[in-house]
């Protein structure tokens, strides 16, 4: 063997041994968002729900990052998805359950403890549900609230009671409430708009750069009231898009019916 030949043959050797690596960039995100998460679990066994309920709004920005730096990048990888799924039940499954329970809900009993698992597994079920229907729904809706919602609809809650120095033990009932709610709504079929659509390279109207600074505005002025309130119409507006479908489906049915009473 020449030395050309074991100058060439070296090279495919060592790349038959290479290990596929992890991409840092999109990963470092997730990892900050599953600190986020667990920041959360610590601070409100010590009994500190606003900075709890902080770091579950923190983890959701973050997590809505890591995807966007990874198709930016092109460092999408089978690994990233995974642990994102694995970062989001932490952060906004078992976290958020948690703070409910040790904030208002083991005040109730079985009934605290069942409704925060009504809302952990609310969660995993639909994480599971969106890892292996994501090729075949609509990429502009979510099926059933996703769970970064529902967890700042139970973190955004404990934020602004515990802002206006609302004790847990005095609403027990309507954290049950918004747990069970919560929980039940991540595994309905209930469509949510997703904004998968929207390109942000396209340019809007001057008005539009307007509403968003104002939003950020209003959002440093009173961040647990705008964020609460932002997502609760949120979850809500899946509702009233449902209701909206089944009113026309009910009127667009009642029309040939209306019309064949006219023709008798």
């Amino acid at each position: 063997m020449t030395d050309f030949d074991q100058n060439v043959r070296q090279p495919i050797f060592r790349r038959g041994k290479q290990r596929r690596g992890i991409y840092l960039l999109p990963n470092l995100f997730t990892s900050a968002a599953l600190f986020g998460g667990f920041f959360a679990i610590v601070q409100a066994m010590n009994g500190r729900f606003e900075l709890a309920s902080v770091a579950i709004f923190v983890a959701i920005v973050l997590d809505g990052l890591d995807g966007r730096v990874a198709r930016l990048t092109h460092t999408q990888s089978e690994f990233g998805a995974e642990y994102d799924s694995l970062s989001d039940m932490v952060s906004f499954g078992v976290a958020p359950a948690l703070i409910a329970y040790v904030w208002a809900l083991q005040g109730l009993g079985k009934l605290g403890w069942i409704a925060a698992f009504v809302y952990c597994v609310g969660a995993a079920l639909r994480l599971a549900r969106f890892n292996t229907q994501m090729e075949m729904t609509d990429k502009r809706y979510f099926k059933g609230l996703p769970s970064p919602a529902a967890a700042a609809l139970i973190a955004g809650l404990v934020w602004v009671l515990t802002e206006y120095g609302v004790s847990g033990s005095h609403v027990r009932w309507l954290m049950f409430t918004a747990t069970v709610f919560a929980g039940l709504t991540m595994v309905s079929s209930i469509r949510y708009y997703s904004g998968k659509d929207i390109n942000l390279r396209r340019s809007v109207p001057f008005v539009v750069v307007f509403l968003i600074a104002m939003g950020f505005v209003l959002i440093a002025y009173s961040p647990p009231e705008v964020l609460f309130s932002a997502v609760t119409l949120y979850a809500l507006s899946g509702y009233v898009m449902a209701g909206w479908t089944l009113l026309r489906k009910y009127r667009r049915d009642a029309l040939p019916i209306a019309d064949e009473g006219k023709d008798g």
